[in-house]
């Protein structure tokens, strides 16, 4: 969250991309902060404006380069401008050619530096670079500044050693480097202390972390150790990857509560043939072998997917294993993609042969199968009690909205009145975000599910963030 702009140094930064994006803007943010920069709500007003930026699909990174566009005359009153993240790691210097209004262009691999570019870039340097190759630790920060009351990310493992033909995470955020267990338990015993009460645990392969300390955990017994951390509620993490997914992570999700039941598990295609062509590293057989493990977990686990559309070579046959996937499956949630190719990769040097026509039919025809999935599997939630982190309260709707340890939406509504034994509370609205709140969900449709508040299933009270906790925090820089 922005503070209020005073004298000095002022900042504005723009996140594109996913959780770990958003997680390095906040490790930004927390070196700013640092060194007396004022973070300010309008782009207008700041004196350094910072675009963080994904360049995953095409379409991600052009749309950095019409913001640029756009705010390109605010140069004239002095202001800076910097590319951060994936797109100035894959555009490198030519960044100053296409937007020369740019002072400062830096990869995620250059974010340790990020103190020495700034000295640079504030001693009237005009053009500043930080394209180093990965390093050989993960990025850490003294400070991190937290933009969200109740949730925090902890980054445990960055870059990529899978090198999928499609991918050009390895060229722009490096090979695989893990962080020491103990770093990441102490910073999970900060957040639940200064009152966070989920955290995410971020890697563009997050399961693929090796403890780089001396203790030598695993990854599910990363999981249960960060679990029971007290005060922590929830822990969830993104993304894996199949080849590193083990049954142990499976009877860790099983055996802790406090591990969200919900697992996001991308297979990118259902076909065997172009499984092998994107050099996934397993077949449709072993993929669904990992289903398996999941789906024959004691605790239900939500299961959801990335799906690309269109690769170079996908024959109706290729797409129809995709479709008959999903009907296999039943993911409670897809992230469905038209291809798109990328530079510095093996399959941006291949001829892009599906007719842009073709992705967009196969695409709607994938999304529309989903949500009926979606819409028939979502029925079998009426009538169930389920504990939702409320997250906002809709307006229009008068209803509050959160998400379950599923990740599924619930929208929910009503007064909890006291019974005739006077075994149940009153509550009159007075939830907040960040709150747990029980619902029993009466209805449910495709993207969410809708009920109504109600008693926990031992009859108690309803559970609620005690005095001090995030919810009730000014939004500040915490320190770890």
């Amino acid at each position: 969250m922005a503070t209020p702009a005073t004298s000095g140094k002022t900042f504005f930064i723009e996140t594109f991309g996913c959780q770990m994006n958003v997680h390095d803007s906040e490790r930004v943010s927390g070196v700013l902060h640092a060194r007396g920069y004022a973070q300010v709500e309008r782009m207008e007003d700041a004196g350094l404006i910072l675009f963080n930026t994904c360049s995953i699909r095409d379409k991600a990174a052009q749309k950095v380069f019409s913001r640029l566009s756009q705010f390109k005359a605010l140069r004239k009153q002095g202001k800076q401008f910097a590319v951060l993240g994936c797109v100035a790691q894959q555009a490198g210097e030519a960044i100053f050619a296409k937007a020369p209004h740019v002072s400062l262009v830096a990869g995620s691999a250059s974010y340790p530096r990020l103190g020495e570019l700034l000295d640079r870039l504030e001693a009237g340097e005009n053009r500043v670079t930080g394209l180093a190759a990965a390093e050989t630790s993960a990025f850490e920060t003294e400070f991190t500044r937290r933009d969200h009351p109740w949730r925090a990310y902890i980054t445990i493992i960055e870059g990529c050693d899978k090198h999928c033909a499609y991918c050009i995470v390895p060229y722009t955020r490096g090979f695989e480097r893990s962080r020491d267990s103990q770093a990441i338990l102490r910073e999970a015993a900060q957040l639940a202390a200064a009152g966070y009460t989920e955290v995410q645990l971020l890697g563009q392969n997050v399961n693929s972390w090796r403890d780089a300390g001396p203790a030598r955990l695993s990854f599910a017994q990363l999981l249960t150790a960060v679990a029971g951390i007290p005060g922590l509620r929830r822990v969830r993490y993104t993304t894996s990857h199949p080849r590193d997914f083990t049954s142990d992570i499976v009877t860790a999700m099983a055996g802790h509560p406090g591990l969200c039941d919900h697992v996001h598990l991308p297979v990118q295609s259902g076909s065997n043939q172009v499984l092998a062509r994107m050099r996934r590293g397993y077949t449709r057989e072993q993929y669904l072998e990992k289903i398996a493990l999941i789906q024959a977990s004691p605790r239900p686990l939500a299961i959801t997917t990335d799906l690309i559309v269109g690769f170079p070579g996908e024959t109706d046959a290729d797409f129809e294993a995709t479709v008959e996937l999903l009907e296999q499956v039943h993911y409670s949630g897809a992230f469905i993609f038209k291809y798109s190719p990328r530079p510095h990769t093996e399959a941006g040097a291949w001829p892009d042969d599906i007719p842009d026509s073709v992705k967009t039919e196969r695409l709607m025809i994938l999304q529309r199968r989903q949500q009926e999935i979606q819409a028939r599997d979502n029925q079998d939630w009426v009538g169930r009690r389920l504990e939702v982190m409320v997250e906002s309260y809709l307006e229009k709707l008068n209803q509050w909205q959160g998400r379950a340890s599923s990740h599924r939406i619930v929208n929910f509504t009503g007064d909890l009145r006291l019974d005739s034994s006077g075994a149940l509370p009153v509550f009159s609205r007075p939830l907040r975000p960040g709150q747990y709140a029980w619902v029993e969900i009466e209805r449910a449709g495709a993207n969410s599910l809708v009920g109504r508040l109600c008693a926990a299933p031992d009859a108690a009270a309803l559970p609620s963030i005690p005095p001090g906790t995030a919810a009730a925090l000014p939004m500040a820089a915490s320190s770890r």
